[in-house]
């Protein structure tokens, strides 16, 4: 996960993180690192055999591993991984809320489910996690980081669920920030712009050809791995960031500045 990081060994020994959609994705990915960073990770996921899986793959990075299982939708059984987390590792240093739905559809083409599934998943289960986390987490010392995207801060066509559920976290991580200082809770969050090797980005660029117009709309000319978005994450919860509040941090290789919502990515 980490050949070219920067970080010491260890930098998380014996802290504990919650992460929510930990099965999968960039989520997985972080949670590997983390753990290889010496945290307790606990992985939350809705199917039991893909958190079974899941934890496995990141226990070859760290041995204190818990797979759980609940939908973030579901404020009792979310509050109930939480305690159970609690239980074997301890308070929680560091909540991710990673879990997410997304699927490419113009606005006329989303049901009013579909919509409010997006946003239920996304913000709703943010706020979830958060607020039930809360009387768990390690205070003063620990750090809320949510995942959000650049579809929060940049309108993207075939994406009104999404940008709507991913501006609502943000601001959600800012009135946090506010209300939890006092506690001595840092809260902030990522905004990835594409990830290769992800669900989201096979459903975004499903052909080669939408894959190559997105690829010349980011300044970089690349996707970010997952790998580099977890050093992001690892970065954010070290004592590195500790001035560092309310913040949403872009990692989109410039994509956003491109002005990516006009574009014509999606074909």
């Amino acid at each position: 996960m980490s050949t070219q990081s920067i970080f010491r060994d260890g930098l998380l020994a014996g802290q504990s993180a919650f992460i929510t959609g930990g099965t999968s994705g960039i989520n997985l990915g972080i949670a590997c690192r983390f753990a290889e960073a010496g945290a307790k990770v606990t992985i939350l996921g809705r199917n039991p055999e893909k958190a079974a899986r899941a934890a496995d793959e990141v226990r070859a990075f760290g041995p204190h591993v818990l797979a759980v299982t609940a939908d973030v939708r579901d404020y009792a059984a979310l509050e109930g991984t939480i305690r159970t987390s609690m239980d074997a590792h301890g308070p929680i240093d560091i909540l991710i809320n990673g879990a997410a739905g997304n699927f490419p559809a113009p606005a006329m083409g989303i049901s009013s489910n579909g919509f409010k599934a997006v946003v239920d998943i996304d913000l709703i289960g943010t706020f979830n996690a958060c607020r039930a986390a809360f009387d768990y987490l390690r205070k003063p010392g620990a750090r809320v980081l949510s995942i959000s995207a650049t579809q929060g801060s940049v309108p993207s066509m075939m994406q009104a669920h999404v940008c709507a559920a991913k501006a609502g976290i943000e601001m959600l991580t800012k009135v946090l920030a506010l209300e939890w200082g006092a506690a001595g809770v840092r809260v902030n969050a990522i905004a990835p712009g594409g990830v290769e090797d992800t669900e989201g980005m096979r459903r975004l660029a499903p052909t080669p050809e939408i894959l190559a117009k997105h690829t010349e709309s980011i300044p970089l000319r690349r996707f970010a791995t997952r790998a580099e978005i977890a050093e992001v994450a690892l970065f954010l919860a070290s004592p590195a960031a500790a001035y560092i509040h309310g913040t949403v941090l872009a990692v989109d290789g410039g994509h956003a500045q491109a002005g990516f919502g006009t574009a014509a990515v999606l074909g």
